[in-house]
């Protein structure tokens, strides 16, 4: 199982920026996809951004514009840079890696960071 740790959250004033940043860390693994997800008080989970080994980009709607997902493969670390932030960016965000051991596919969770966006 991949162990990921998250920083960077905080609070924000609207139109601020902020960087999340996600590490993951284990033994004989190879990382398929990772990426952020949030959710909101009240709300589900969603989609925030994602990012495949291929280098392939998915962003939610809401954030294409504002939010950048990257890789330094070197330290399995994942980042967003999070721009223009709005009010309704404020969530708890989570870091989701989907990782292979072993011919075994498997999903990780971080434990989540809140971001709030507040004047």
């Amino acid at each position: 199982q991949v162990q990921l740790v998250e920083s960077g959250g905080g609070l924000v004033q609207p139109g601020g920026s902020l960087r999340l940043s996600c590490a993951a860390s284990g033994s004989d693994f190879s990382i398929n996809a990772m990426g952020w997800y949030r959710q909101a008080p009240g709300k589900e989970r969603e989609m925030v951004a994602t990012l495949t080994s291929g280098g392939s980009t998915n962003y939610a709607d809401s954030v294409k514009g504002r939010f950048t997902i990257s890789r330094d493969n070197a330290k399995n670390t994942v980042y967003m840079q999070m721009n223009s932030l709005k009010p309704d960016d404020t969530a708890v965000y989570y870091c989701n890696v989907i990782s292979t051991r072993r011919d075994l596919r498997y999903q990780s969770w971080g434990q989540g960071t809140q971001v709030t966006v507040s004047s």
